[in-house]
């Protein structure tokens, strides 16, 4: 199957054909279809096999689709990743994938400004890419409102889980 062949937008399509993706891996052709149907998914896949992709592609189509028939500046997506690396990585995937959709993705982690990160909040954005620290702490200041997600992601749910965010996302 190629990607073509996916119900997805026309400007998904045209941006996976740029980025040179014609096929999806393994792990994007078993966990594409089940999220485009609003199903819950656990994977677990090699680093490098095309994980946020799989995730990446139907997130962006769902909301895409969403936006044309309701007016938010609400998140609808949040990723939680374990290392402001990782988000920034996540965050270059979703930018170039939803280049021309109106989707808007942000990455926030700490060790940086947080300033910067409000603004692009305030805004208004569709996908937030975060670490559990930044999140928590903007939530704290009442910068960060997450009462409106309807998708969750949490990527490499096992790490954050060895470097002590166990406390963070139970609270």
């Amino acid at each position: 199957m190629k990607f073509e062949e996916y119900s997805i937008s026309f400007e998904l399509k045209k941006n996976l054909e740029k980025q040179g993706f014609r096929r999806p891996t393994d792990i994007q052709f078993k966990a594409i279809p089940p999220i485009l149907k609003g199903e819950d998914v656990l994977a677990i896949a090699q680093t490098g096999t095309g994980k946020t992709g799989a995730f990446a592609i139907p997130v962006i189509h769902k909301i895409q689709t969403a936006k044309k028939t309701k007016r938010t500046n609400n998140i609808q997506c949040l990723i939680m990743v374990p290392t402001h690396e990782l988000a920034q990585q996540i965050t270059e995937v979703f930018t170039a994938l939803a280049k021309n959709t109106g989707v808007k993705t942000i990455g926030i982690f700490g060790g940086v400004d947080q300033a910067p990160q409000i603004a692009a909040l305030e805004n208004g954005i569709d996908i937030l890419v975060a670490t559990p620290g930044r999140m928590f702490d903007l939530v704290s200041q009442g910068h960060l409102k997450l009462h409106a997600i309807e998708i969750l992601i949490l990527d490499e749910a096992d790490h954050m889980l060895d470097l002590g965010f166990i406390r963070t996302l139970t609270i």
